[in-house]
């Protein structure tokens, strides 16, 4: 099953990242890579997702919310380790209790000049979270249902890194706003969830 990836990205891109990512030729900036895990799981009979808010630092990303995964390293012999390998570093999901069922469509993000690999991964049982106090301040649980529903599509009045006071298409969730490259992946992810439960 095929999801039209970076259309429904677009749904909840920042108007200013669109305007930004038409101008510019992205290969010519020589990006890094990185990847991340959209990680499943079961909680309380309902199927979970884990995000992460990261901590507050002098950086573009301080204060947001993410999802667990960092930039490839040289040793990782490809996205997907670089996914499971960051995922078990920031917050204790080991590596052998992950089962990757599929990768997602990459996400550039300009202010850091990343390309980003997400995969869809699960595991049986809920983890024991151990964080990685420098890199995660907490571990966001999200049953899916929460994710899935549209009146927690929103908009927020934001000022970020790159630009003051912009409209930009969020999620709320557990309380919690998710805008940016998170909310545009989780938008697929989404997308792909639909689309599977029609089949």
């Amino acid at each position: 099953m095929s999801v039209p990836g970076e259309s429904s990205h677009f749904i909840m891109a920042p108007e200013i990242r669109m305007k930004e990512l038409n101008n510019v030729r992205i290969e010519e900036r020589n990006p890094r890579n990185a990847a991340v895990m959209m990680l499943f799981y079961p909680k309380e009979a309902l199927t979970h997702i884990a995000l992460i808010l990261r901590p507050e630092y002098e950086g573009v990303h301080s204060g947001q919310i993410a999802l667990p995964g960092g930039k490839v390293e040289t040793y990782d012999i490809n996205y997907t380790k670089t996914a499971l390998r960051e995922t078990q570093e920031e917050v204790g999901v080991l590596m052998t209790t992950v089962e990757v069922l599929k990768p997602l469509t990459k996400v550039y993000i300009p202010p850091s000049n990343f390309w980003v690999h997400p995969f869809l991964g699960f595991t049986e049982t809920r983890p024991d979270f151990v964080l990685q106090k420098e890199e995660v301040e907490k571990v966001i649980e999200v049953p899916l249902v929460e994710l899935l529903d549209e009146n927690n599509v929103t908009s927020q009045n934001l000022s970020t890194s790159y630009a003051k006071n912009i409209e930009v298409p969020s999620f709320e969730l557990r309380g919690y706003t998710v805008w940016g490259a998170t909310a545009m992946m989780l938008s697929e992810l989404k997308m792909f969830l639909r689309m599977s439960m029609e089949e």
